[in-house]
């Protein structure tokens, strides 16, 4: 895992189909940066993310569209996983596991974004980033359990 890959992965972050570009797979990040586009502006995830910051949580849930922000969870992280990749990370097996968990777990935060969770209503932007660290958790073991039940063969 180098400099370069860790790079690509933080500018994926920044905005997916950014590593992409800077990979030289010019064609896979326009059309990453099109489907961020589309998704966030049918999601009206900017307002959302900005009702959210503000602590409005009431307001982003009658602003969001659900239909189009579960979609986001599974492009933002397959594009920091595909621009890790590319840059030359993620060559331990089953390496992809904690991005897909995460984007499963974000998928769920957002489908309880409307339900208090520990007495707390989070909302369409807290619970999913939340949502995170129990994904890249259970990514982690089952990538470990993989690993020592059936060795690390690809």
């Amino acid at each position: 895992m180098g400099k370069n890959s860790i790079e690509k992965l933080f500018w994926s972050i920044a905005l997916p189909g950014f590593g992409q570009l800077l990979n030289g797979r010019y064609l896979k990040g326009i059309l990453l940066i099109a489907l961020e586009f589309l998704i966030n502006v049918q999601a009206n995830f900017n307002a959302v993310i900005m009702l959210s910051f503000r602590g409005d949580m009431a307001a982003a849930i009658e602003q969001v569209n659900y239909g189009w922000l579960m979609f986001y969870p599974c492009l933002y992280f397959f594009a920091m996983w595909d621009a890790y990749k590319d840059a030359g990370g993620g060559r331990s097996p089953y390496s992809f596991l904690p991005f897909v968990f995460s984007a499963y777990f974000v998928t769920v935060g957002i489908m309880f974004s409307e339900t208090k969770v520990l007495g707390v209503l989070w909302g369409p932007i807290w619970l999913p980033m939340l949502s995170v660290i129990p994904g890249l958790g259970v990514g982690l073991l089952i990538k470990m359990i993989i690993i020592k039940k059936w060795g690390d063969a690809k």
